[in-house]
């Protein structure tokens, strides 16, 4: 192949005119530093929303704990996996008031007896145990009287009551009654007692100094300051009568849900079991987080 003649020159891009010999030369003309900071970045890191962690958090968890319940039912054999499980929820609740007699009706029927059972038996509780512990937590005597009555009770298990209440009572409702009324009293006493003995001094010697009366005592500085204490009991004491609920159902028989899980074991329906386990976490759920939205309104200092 022959040579380039000689006069041809290498390509070279063309040299910019009027500028000092000794400055680079570019085909366009230098960024300064102002036109770099006006310049908007390509990408921009935002923060999240706060409600998203709050709502992945529980979405995530209940992802892992129905996929470990789906291997385990794999792997078992015997426990119904998470989908026939559903199925069979959709059916159950898509007539949960039905009626075929007086041991066969509905699951809504059996939350309801149960909740009856539940407000009777905590009610009770809520009346007699505030005002004892409002009268231990003031006077000393009662305090040394009382306190190893409650400690000697209070670890009983809720099982052991009920045989009492059927002696006493000659009935199934009313012994469960009592049962949930003698373990859910002892959080209501005790938070009670301790709010008041935890009042400052210095308004009773204040009451003192006014000669105010025990009414006015108790409206003007106790309750005011016992109440969020009080509030904290009541939430204990509701989760204790609704786990009592169950197991007292379970032995007593009748229209209830501790009994439907009972007669659910006896038919072989363990989707049923655990359909009523989910129903008795939701509403146990409900119920103290009513609770512990009142008990937030009400503090020291809005009383």
């Amino acid at each position: 192949m022959s040579a380039l003649p000689a006069n041809v020159r290498a390509l070279m891009p063309p040299r910019a005119e009027g500028g000092p010999a000794g400055e680079s030369t570019q085909l366009h003309p230098a960024m300064t530093q102002s036109d770099s900071a006006s310049e908007k970045p390509l990408y921009v890191r935002t923060r999240a929303p706060e409600w998203l962690p709050r709502l992945l958090a529980p979405v995530i968890g209940i992802a892992l704990f129905v996929a470990l319940w789906a291997i385990l039912a794999k792997a078992g054999g015997r426990l119904p996996d998470p989908v026939s499980t559903w199925h069979s929820a959709v059916e159950v609740f898509s007539n949960p008031f039905y009626r075929k007699g007086p041991n066969d009706q509905g699951i809504g029927w059996n939350i309801l007896f149960s909740l009856y059972r539940v407000a009777i038996g905590f009610g009770l509780a809520a009346a007699v145990g505030i005002p004892l512990g409002f009268v231990i937590g003031r006077f000393e005597v009662f305090n040394n009287m009382a306190s190893p009555i409650i400690s000697l009770l209070k670890p009983v298990s809720p099982l052991a009551w009920l045989p009492i209440g059927l002696l006493v009572f000659k009935a199934a409702n009313p012994a469960a009654i009592w049962t949930i009324f003698i373990c859910s009293i002892w959080p209501m006493i005790i938070n009670t007692a301790v709010g008041v003995q935890r009042v400052p001094a210095d308004y009773l010697n204040v009451a003192r100094v006014l000669n105010l009366s025990e009414w006015k005592v108790f409206t003007k500085i106790l309750f005011p300051a016992v109440l969020p204490y009080m509030l904290t009991g009541v939430r204990l004491s509701v989760s204790t009568a609704w786990l009592v609920i169950v197991a007292a159902e379970m032995l007593t028989g009748g229209v209830g849900i501790g009994f439907w899980v009972w007669d659910e074991w006896n038919n072989l329906n363990v989707q049923h079991i655990l359909i009523a386990i989910f129903v008795i976490g939701v509403v146990g759920l409900l119920l103290e987080q009513l609770l512990v939205s009142v008990a937030k309104r009400f503090t020291y200092d809005e009383v």
